[in-house]
């Protein structure tokens, strides 16, 4: 995969969308899973800091993130893949997403797998996402 050029930055997406309550709308891929817990927002926020290298936008509004599960004991189980089988940090983006789920205050355990299926494709990123991309699918 060659990597994507970013023609609009989250501020500029920002503008363009009405402000911070409209982009957040447009900010969730369209397929993820989240569990309805007090974390989970806090899970997303730190996702929201890890990025792909070859794809200039955050893993969580990439699609990459299939499901975020925590539980009554605060243990948070994350499935995720990565835009291809190839790609060069395959090894080190679950401890990518560990280390930014762990310091979360509450958290207790913290475990990631990579799945390739459904394989991920552009139509799994947030509209934010493509927006910052200029792709339209």
């Amino acid at each position: 995969m060659s990597k994507m050029e970013q023609v609009a930055d989250e501020n500029m997406v920002k503008n363009a969308v009405g402000g911070e309550d409209e982009y957040d709308a447009l900010a969730v891929p369209p397929n993820v899973e989240l569990t309805e817990h007090a974390l989970t927002p806090l899970i997303v926020a730190a996702l929201k800091e890890i990025f792909d290298p070859e794809i200039p936008v955050n893993i969580y509004e990439l699609g990459l993130i299939y499901k975020i599960d925590v539980n009554d004991k605060n243990d948070v189980y994350v499935e995720m893949t990565l835009t291809s089988p190839a790609c060069p940090v395959a090894q080190e983006m679950p401890q990518w997403v560990q280390g930014a789920i762990f310091p979360i205050d509450g958290v207790k355990n913290v475990d990631v797998d990579i799945v390739w299926d459904p394989t991920w494709d552009p139509s799994m990123m947030a509209e934010t996402a493509k927006l910052q991309l200029n792709m339209f699918t």
